[in-house]
């Protein structure tokens, strides 16, 4: 933009370093720096009469004496404003108030430095004329700034306005684009901190009932088992003994068969093996019986082996979006430290600010007070 921009219309909104070049704009810009500084005192003028006893050294006997006056006027007209029907006497007050302001504003016009001075010792509260006195002083430079435009260059400022106004619209659009992209980056990029939040919440959540699910199934697993298993001994046991009894019982017979009768030795001796292959199966029954609910055992401790390993990797995947998680963390307390040191400079600057300030006043001050003085000591030594 600069380098298609002429030099002349890159100056044309800079201030002005000329000066006047007619008698009649330097009689104008007298007038209106007069009335600038006339205001600035009246302005004072309150607060003043208010603390005389304090400035009477330094404002001398004259302009004390001329501020006791208005002050005594100032109180007459409050007093001719309280009472009814004295008008007369109400525009005649008005008059001389107004005759005492302007002698006071003589007097404080003809000894700039103690404008200047009062103006730094006197504090006053923001009012309703310092807006005007604003609207003043910029009228001042507008009129400067109108006496040294020739018509030329009136009309290549309307034009470079123009032009400024139109790149700035332009300027302002894109800048709201590129926030609304930021916006929008912004956003997803939150969405997606948060979806990552919940994942990891669910997988919490998942891992630990998964871990209290198969801790009781296991459990009421191994209950169930072991009171199969005791009731399946109990009356592996009741049939035992039921078949020793049985056989005790047979033994007898047979004894009493044996002696009873030969013949009958034979079939005695077929129902002993018949019941001694009956308990036989009874027993290999069992060792199947428990060869299958171990092997169930064993599927059972697999599945669990298993889930302990997925339950592991996904112990590995939440140790990553944690790690993930405090790095993001970690960035925000940069970004919040950089912007805490930032306001600490602006502060250090505004203290600096400050400081400079208070001992640039200082030093006007007493350079004020010193020239006084020199004043003074000339005066002395000349009447002596």
């Amino acid at each position: 933009e600069k380098a298609t921009t002429p030099v002349g219309a890159m100056r044309v909104l800079e201030p002005r370093q000329l000066k006047p070049d007619s008698t009649e704009t330097e009689r104008i810009l007298t007038v209106l720096d007069e009335t600038i500084t006339k205001l600035e005192m009246t302005r004072l003028i309150p607060r003043i009469i208010g603390s005389l006893e304090r400035f009477a050294r330094m404002l001398g006997p004259e302009i004390t004496a001329s501020l006791l006056e208005h002050q005594k006027l100032s109180n007459e007209m409050q007093h001719l404003l309280a009472s009814p029907g004295a008008e007369e006497a109400l525009r005649a007050g008005e008059q001389r108030l107004k005759c005492s302001l302007r002698h006071i504003l003589r007097l404080f016009l003809a000894n700039p430095l103690l404008c200047q001075g009062l103006k730094y010792q006197v504090q006053v509260k923001a009012s309703p004329a310092d807006v005007f006195i604003k609207a003043f002083a910029e009228f001042r430079d507008f009129m400067l700034e109108k006496l040294l435009t020739s018509p030329a260059e009136e009309r290549e400022k309307i034009r470079f306005v123009e032009e400024m106004s139109l790149k700035a619209e332009q300027n302002t659009e894109a800048i709201r684009a590129l926030q609304a992209e930021l916006a929008a980056a912004t956003q997803t990029r939150k969405e997606e901190m948060d979806r990552k939040d919940k994942i990891i919440e669910d997988l919490k959540t998942t891992m630990e009932d998964l871990a209290k699910d198969r801790k009781a199934e296991i459990q009421q697993m191994k209950k169930e088992g072991e009171k199969q298993r005791e009731e399946e001994v109990k009356a592996a046991q009741g049939r035992r003994a039921r078949l020793q009894e049985d056989l005790q019982r047979l033994r007898v017979q047979f004894s009493a068969l044996v002696q009873e009768h030969r013949a009958s030795e034979l079939l005695l001796r077929k129902r002993k093996c018949r019941a001694e292959v009956e308990i036989e199966n009874w027993i290999q029954k069992y060792d199947t019986d428990m060869a299958e609910k171990q092997a169930t055992f064993e599927k059972i401790h697999a599945v669990y082996t298993e889930e302990k390993a997925q339950l592991a990797q996904l112990m590995e995947k939440h140790a990553l979006l944690l790690q993930e998680y405090s790095q993001i963390e970690e960035e925000r307390k940069m970004l919040k430290q950089k912007e805490e040191e930032e306001l600490q400079e602006q502060a250090r600057r505004n203290r600096a600010a400050t400081c400079i300030q208070a001992t640039w006043r200082g030093y006007v001050v007493r350079a004020f007070f010193k020239a006084k003085l020199k004043k003074a000591k000339a005066k002395a030594k000349g009447k002596g």
